[in-house]
């Protein structure tokens, strides 16, 4: 789950963390009174959108006036970044710049461990610098006995800074940034940029979070904040229906019994070159309804050229997945080519079931992989 800058901003002000306050505004006559109550003139005008880029994007400027940032509120809302139409925008004070780096937390699958990353490439691309200069990025696994004490807080500050007087403030920002990470449940907490000031003070003037979907049970005022996209609602719907899915973005649509199985049938249609559409796991069912649930998500996927069903009968046997199929598709209208694959008990029966009909049917992955990435291209 993601959440707005200054939404994370009023966290990271709840542990201390000084940031560069400022006001959200809905409209540019918001923004306006929000202006006039701001005691600096020079201010910045961010979009709020749950994506990155948006400086790439046009979607922060500097204002000098009350006439250039009515100007910049007025071409920043309404704009489209990366599919997020702006409907509000942060208005907060320009700080005056000597110095941008990178902080942030992150969840280490490899080391087990929370990880602290840090750089003095801040107010960039973190990818770009760990893809071209990866030396520039220090990694400190966090040991979750020991947490963040002192001496290895001040440690990850003289990496960034020589001076005591930044290290000390630094060393501050990364224990109260450590320690909303675990009381949150945050998948990531990120400053780019902290920035050092003229008068050499040590502040987050952007903030991003993200958090554990697992584990908003036990986070109500977070879970509060979550504003799902058109593609998170599907994934919540289908949960309510019994099913595991993910969107993707490719162009083959794949329904599949078991995570392990799809897992390696998006791998497979990788491999023959094509693109998975989603990740779609119904569990062990032949139960027609929830194929028809589970089809109707994939169709409403408009980049969907072709649907594969791979489908392996274990303890649910193929003919019975068969028949579930049939009935299903009595009620489903679509022109976009189906490809079946069954294996497991009564495959032969299964299939016999499934011939003559307007199905594509394969014996093997490989070939019903094939199959559909072929008819994906055609």
């Amino acid at each position: 789950m993601k959440i707005h800058e200054y939404q994370a901003k009023d966290i990271f002000a709840k542990y201390g963390i000084p940031i560069n306050a400022g006001y959200i505004c809905h409209s540019v006559e918001d923004a306006i009174s929000a202006y006039d109550r701001m005691d600096n003139d020079l201010v910045v005008v961010k979009a709020q959108v749950l994506t990155g880029g948006r400086g790439k994007a046009g979607g922060v400027k500097l204002a000098k006036d009350t006439i250039e940032m009515r100007n910049h509120a007025a071409t920043i809302l309404g704009m489209d970044i990366k599919g997020y139409i702006v409907d509000r925008i942060l208005l907060a004070k320009a700080e005056d710049i000597e110095a941008e780096y990178y902080v942030s937390f992150v969840i280490d699958r490899n080391t087990k461990s929370t990880l602290l990353m840090l750089s003095k490439e801040g107010g960039v691309d973190i990818e770009e610098v760990a893809r071209q200069t990866p030396e520039k990025i220090h990694k400190i696994a966090i040991d979750p006995t020991i947490g963040m004490p002192d001496y290895l807080a001040r440690q990850a500050g003289f990496l960034l800074f020589d001076d005591i007087k930044q290290v000390r403030q630094a060393a501050s920002i990364f224990q109260k940034l450590y320690k909303l990470f675990l009381e949150t449940d945050a998948s990531l907490a990120e400053i780019n940029p902290l920035i050092l000031t003229p008068d050499k003070k040590v502040i987050a003037i952007d903030a991003k979070m993200t958090f554990d979907d697992n584990a908003l049970y036990r986070q109500e005022k977070i879970k509060a904040l979550f504003e799902p996209t058109e593609e998170e609602k599907k994934e919540q719907k289908a949960k309510s229906k019994g099913f595991s899915y993910v969107h993707l973005g490719g162009e083959i649509g794949c329904m599949v019994n078991g995570a392990g199985l799809a897992m390696t049938t998006m791998d497979m249609i990788k491999l023959y070159g094509g693109n998975p559409a989603n990740f779609l796991d119904i569990g062990g069912s032949s139960n027609p309804t929830k194929v028809i649930e589970a089809m109707k998500l994939l169709l409403s996927d408009k980049d969907v050229r072709v649907v594969l069903i791979n489908i392996f009968g274990g303890i649910t046997r193929c003919d019975d997945v068969a028949n579930g199929l049939l009935q299903a598709f009595d009620q489903i209208e679509t022109d976009i080519p189906i490809v079946i694959r069954l294996t497991g008990t009564n495959e032969a029966e299964g299939r016999a079931l499934l011939k003559g009909t307007k199905f594509h049917t394969a014996e093997t992955m490989g070939e019903a992989t094939r199959m559909a990435v072929e008819l994906a291209n055609y």
